[in-house]
């Protein structure tokens, strides 16, 4: 019974934050991106994680996992494929003194990442949610991110523009000034 409550909890929870994402993608004309986002989580490496660690909509299963084995495999798979993840463009620099660094995204994929982070917001927060929770989330969490800082930048301007702006606003700005296909120039 618990599995099949979890199966169709978490499965829910993905199709839902899949719309939202597809949604804001295409607001922001992005439609391939909309349509494939997270095609990955239903792989049996991030599904079946997915479900045993449900934690009923509210928070990610990825922390479920991690509290459990000290890592999340499901989470480990899906920044290695989704490229709007920062954690994707994490590498070695050609200087390997300097260590790993957050590599230039191209704008497409910064551009799903704001669309992800509000999708998530929304998801996660649901009747609460509001347009300053993707940038509060952010703002906690940003002095651990590895990101490059012209990527962090174009973030955090959409970020702070749907705060105090509002959707509308942003993705019209996002439509008629931010060129998707041209990358890593912002």
């Amino acid at each position: 019974m618990r599995f099949w409550k979890n199966f169709t909890g978490h499965l829910g929870t993905i199709l839902h934050h899949k719309k939202l994402v597809r949604r804001y993608c295409f607001k922001a004309g992005l439609y391939w991106q909309g349509i494939s986002h997270d095609w990955s989580k239903y792989s049996p490496v991030e599904f079946l994680a997915g479900v045993r660690y449900y934690q009923g909509g509210r928070r990610s299963p990825n922390f479920g996992e991690k509290q459990a084995h000290g890592y999340s495999s499901a989470w480990l798979h899906h920044k290695g494929r989704n490229r709007h993840h920062f954690e994707y463009w994490i590498d070695v620099t050609l200087d390997a003194s300097q260590g790993l660094q957050g590599m230039p995204m191209p704008t497409r994929y910064v551009v799903e990442m704001f669309c992800d982070r509000v999708a998530a917001s929304r998801n996660y927060n649901r009747n609460n949610y509001t347009d300053s929770f993707p940038l509060a989330y952010y703002e906690k969490n940003r002095d651990h991110y590895t990101i490059h800082k012209d990527s962090a930048a174009l973030l955090e301007k959409l970020l702070h523009m749907l705060a105090e702006e509002g959707e509308e606003k942003t993705f019209a700005y996002i439509r008629r000034e931010i060129d998707c296909r041209h990358s890593p120039r912002y």
